[in-house]
């Protein structure tokens, strides 16, 4: 099976050895989003619109791989402070409608940059 590399410019630059997204067969697995502007490389203030600019980049990255937010099949949510989960959850309910993806979300001690969240993805396409 060959795997395609999967990059957007809307989304930020990889800050390491790695790529945005995989793509293998009709599966993409994207790496994890931090909450940084792409624009500027820098971190968005506060747990609420950092939880967007996740959710932007990580929309960003799927309409790359030609699908969207909607083919996530599962998501990883990782916090540095879980007394954030409702206000996560609540972001959430505006990008996601039923069936919602599977989904895990772990309490961390630190994340890349300071970020208070980050998130990983498993897209599947039609």
């Amino acid at each position: 099976m060959s795997k395609t590399v999967i990059h957007s410019d809307n989304a930020p630059a990889a800050i390491g050895p790695y790529s945005q997204a995989i793509k293998a067969g009709n599966t993409v697995y994207m790496s994890g989003q931090i909450p940084l502007d792409p624009k500027t490389m820098e971190l968005v203030e506060g747990i609420e619109a950092q939880t967007v600019q996740v959710f932007e980049n990580l929309k960003s990255v799927a309409e790359a791989a030609g699908g969207s937010l909607k083919d996530i099949v599962k998501l990883n949510i990782f916090l540095t402070d879980l007394g954030n989960f409702a206000t996560v959850n609540e972001v959430m309910s505006r990008y996601f409608q039923q069936p919602y993806p599977a989904r895990a979300a772990i309490g961390i001690a630190a994340l890349p940059k300071a970020a208070q969240v980050e998130m990983d993805a498993i897209l599947v396409l039609d």
